[in-house]
């Protein structure tokens, strides 16, 4: 494929410049430390700009910084010119790649209750489960050995992989990604202490997924013991995340690997939370907020707020502790002699 021809496909209105003196054919994309000839790479910032240099692609995607074009140029090398490159560049990669998807079709050991409703078009391999009054939505794919038990309902063009659980009365929107081992509404952690111990309350509740949410390897998302745990349209929930029955996560949030949610968190749209943050029982995060990696919030967090540290405060005045923190020998030893001169002025009197 031409550079020309694949610009014209991923960048649209997001083009400012284009250099296509060299209009290189382009098979594929790369990183660009490891790129190939005839493979497209960007540059995110000047903090890579070094790298425009050495890389052997033949055509870069480039921020809006008028030096970096005439690098790339000097080099002989195309490029277009985007606000965002990333973003740019993960829209090219989609013309070069497709995550596999089987044909429509039911494997011949699928076991299929007699009740359920099957759209057009869908997939369903080898020895998945479908439980009783299960709704799957119009060319949705249930790879091998999906469980999906009684009375879910699963909409448009929602990817079930391999091994993963979807349990009763779980409600999951179209153009979903359900990656394998996660666990959607399982029953959450409810007990309740009595004088013989703990007493199980039943979790009657359910799991909602709403349209654009993907749900990554091994991550469970509990269901209470009434109402829904509810995740808002578009938020993406990476591998190993715990989200506790009776939560609620708003659209286009982010939560990163290794997080934990206790029971009945609430978080707004749009809010990032980083690998291993844990958040207790019945904690608010407001829209927008950023918890940072390995935080731990004990208390709610209002909108816009940068949180970091364990138990989480402001990120700016987690800073300034750590810096202070590491002259803490220094401090030590000064106290010390400030004790010693103190001791000896006192023993003199």
């Amino acid at each position: 494929m031409k550079f020309s021809d694949a610009i014209a496909q991923f960048t649209a209105d997001n083009c400012l410049a284009t250099d296509l003196s060299s209009n290189p054919e382009i098979s594929g994309v790369a990183d660009i430390r490891t790129a190939a000839p005839d493979t497209l790479s960007y540059v995110e910032s000047s903090k890579y700009a070094d790298w425009i240099e050495r890389t052997p692609a033949s055509a870069l995607i480039l921020p809006d910084d008028a030096r970096m074009q005439a690098r790339a140029s000097a080099r002989a090398i195309a490029w277009v010119a985007c606000h965002n490159p990333r973003l740019t560049f993960a829209q090219a990669i989609s013309l070069f790649y497709q995550p596999y998807r089987p044909a429509p079709g039911i494997h011949p050991t699928a076991v299929i209750d007699p009740t359920v409703k099957l759209g057009a078009d869908v997939s369903i391999g080898a020895h998945a489960v479908l439980g009783a009054r299960t709704v799957l939505g119009d060319r949705t794919c249930v790879h091998p050995n999906v469980t999906i038990y009684p009375d879910v309902t699963i909409g448009d063009r929602v990817t079930l992989h391999a091994n993963c659980t979807i349990n009763e009365r779980t409600w999951i929107g179209d153009d979903c990604i359900i990656h394998s081992g996660a666990a959607i509404g399982g029953e959450g952690f409810g007990f309740v202490p009595s004088a013989k111990g703990w007493i199980k309350m039943e979790q009657s509740g359910r799991v909602v997924l709403e349209t654009g949410v993907e749900v990554g390897s091994n991550s469970a998302i509990d269901r209470p013991a009434v109402g829904e745990t509810r995740i808002g349209q578009n938020t993406k929930i990476d591998n190993l995340v715990q989200i506790g029955h009776g939560c609620h996560i708003g659209a286009n949030c982010a939560i990163a690997g290794q997080t934990g949610l206790a029971g009945g968190v609430r978080v707004g749209n749009g809010v990032l939370l980083a690998g291993q943050v844990g958040i207790s029982n019945q904690i608010e995060v407001g829209d927008g907020a950023i918890v940072t990696a390995k935080s731990g919030v004990q208390k709610s967090v209002v909108a816009g707020a940068t949180v970091s540290g364990y138990p989480a405060i402001s990120h700016q005045l987690h800073l300034q502790a750590a810096a202070i923190h590491k002259k803490l020998p220094e401090i030590y030893q000064f106290v010390r002699k400030l004790q010693a001169v103190w001791g000896s002025d006192r023993a003199s009197d």
